[in-house]
């Protein structure tokens, strides 16, 4: 059953570069999975179907995952709201004539910044960085395709470089549990000049923007470029307030509610309901702007929201037919398989690349980056113990594999976010993306074997 366990990811992978279709490669990857635990558990195969929809009524009756999906709901709202009521055409227009945006370099660096300054939350960053470019992307006749991966590719490596978040409490929380030689902050701390993925992460992207060029299947999205619409600009030019302040409530808000939600600790703070609440304060707040503004009436306001809601709903079902994939995955223990790749008899300066690819490996196939590091930090930290390995750099492995998956898997709710915020299909985000993360990964095995030489006596 081990080899079986990783079959479901596998058919989801296959299937979704092979016929073009996410959904349908997820609903057979939910039903190979949901036989396999039929198969193991002696039960009858031709209950799958029944099966795999009492798991998708399981996964959405998670109030962490119902917050997931409502926010992606919300977002649609949202979008609609700014897009039609001018507010993105008035934002570029003012940041033209300001020369705050008056090159592609200058609005890569931008998004960019943007991405980075959001640092609590990673769909938050995805979500302000690809909101607030995607007017300039247009101007410009930059893809989608390219602001989806700046912005996927900036908001995981920032979020696990700065860890004052939610992933850093995470990690902290598991490193606490364990004996070692320092404390599990230093340990923590030690971890950001050793993360390399994410270090190299971030390069890439820097070199994209500085260099303004593009490579592979991107390269042949932005030569499409000028024969794709956009919706953004549809609407003339009215007030940049429709769009600023709504982002801004959405930022501020979402801070806030880090600290309510961890009483007074930011580090503390639930990030689902956090987003989720700043998303929807920044649709009502939206919302009463355009009416206030007479730019809308209620019931026009009513229709423009429901239908950016009904534009999303493909994508939500992506985000709650993924995280059901993920369910029944665990169920498999198809992560405790893949991290088994590390073997005890390794020479040991092999285990912390082996790490990584574990990591890398085990979040692309799951999707997830915080499962990964709950299974992984278990494994690494005995090591730690035994063989004496170094702390931080065992640690940023693990976790720069886990980010590895995290952005660029087509069965990650970050990758559908990233697509939601740039407006660009999910499926040619992650086949333009995926050559980036792919160079970096290799980057880093090479990085982590030549630290292990000089750092493991």
């Amino acid at each position: 059953m081990d080899w079986l366990s990783v079959v479901p990811p596998l058919v989801a992978i296959v299937v979704v570069f092979w016929k073009k279709e996410v959904i349908m490669a997820l609903l057979l990857a939910v039903l190979s999975a949901e036989a396999l635990i039929l198969w193991q558990t002696s039960g009858s195969l031709l209950l799958s179907p029944i099966t795999s929809m009492e798991r998708v009524i399981e996964v959405a009756a998670s109030p962490g995952n119902t917050r997931i999906l409502l926010f992606s709901v919300m977002v649609g709202a949202l979008l609609a709201y700014i897009r039609d009521s001018g507010g993105v055409a008035a934002m570029v227009n003012w940041l033209t004539r300001k020369g705050i945006a008056k090159s592609r370099r200058q609005v890569g660096g931008l998004t960019m910044a943007t991405g980075i300054a959001v640092f609590i939350e990673s769909n938050l960053s995805v979500l302000t960085s690809g909101i607030f470019a995607r007017g300039l992307f247009d101007k410009f006749k930059m893809s989608r395709a390219r602001l989806a991966y700046i912005i996927d590719s900036t908001s995981a490596p920032v979020c696990i470089l700065i860890l004052l978040n939610g992933w850093g409490a995470f990690v902290l929380g598991m490193l606490e549990t364990y004996e070692l030689p320092t404390s599990a902050v230093s340990i923590l701390w030690g971890t950001v000049p050793l993360n390399f993925y994410a270090l190299f992460t971030l390069a890439i992207v820097i070199y994209t923007i500085v260099r303004d060029k593009v490579h592979g299947p991107m390269a042949q999205e932005e030569r499409l470029q000028h024969l794709q619409q956009t919706s953004l600009d549809s609407e003339p030019a009215t007030k940049a307030r429709f769009m600023t302040v709504p982002l801004l409530v959405m930022v501020s808000s979402m801070v806030g509610f880090m600290f309510w939600t961890g009483n007074g600790v930011l580090a503390d703070g639930s990030g689902s309901k956090s987003v989720l609440y700043a998303t929807m304060l920044a649709t009502a707040v939206a919302y009463l702007l355009l009416l206030g503004h007479k730019r809308f009436t209620h019931h026009e306001a009513v229709k423009v929201g429901f239908k950016g809601m009904g534009e999303l709903l493909p994508l939500v079902t992506i985000v709650l037919l993924s995280l059901t994939l993920g369910s029944s995955l665990k169920v498999l223990g198809t992560g405790v398989f893949v991290s088994g790749i590390v073997g005890e008899y390794l020479p040991v300066v092999l285990i912390v690349p082996m790490l990584f690819l574990a990591g890398a490996i085990m979040s692309f196939t799951t999707g997830t980056s915080w499962g990964t590091f709950a299974i992984l930090v278990p494994i690494g930290v005995p090591l730690i113990q035994t063989l004496g390995l170094p702390p931080s750099l065992v640690i940023a492995a693990i976790l720069g594999g886990g980010i590895f998956g995290d952005h660029c898997s087509p069965i990650s709710d970050t990758s559908a976010v990233s697509s939601i915020a740039a407006g660009c299909d999910l499926l040619t985000h992650v086949r333009t993306q995926l050559p980036y993360a792919l160079l970096a990964g290799g980057m880093t095995l090479f990085a982590y074997f030549v630290a292990s030489v000089l750092m493991i006596d």
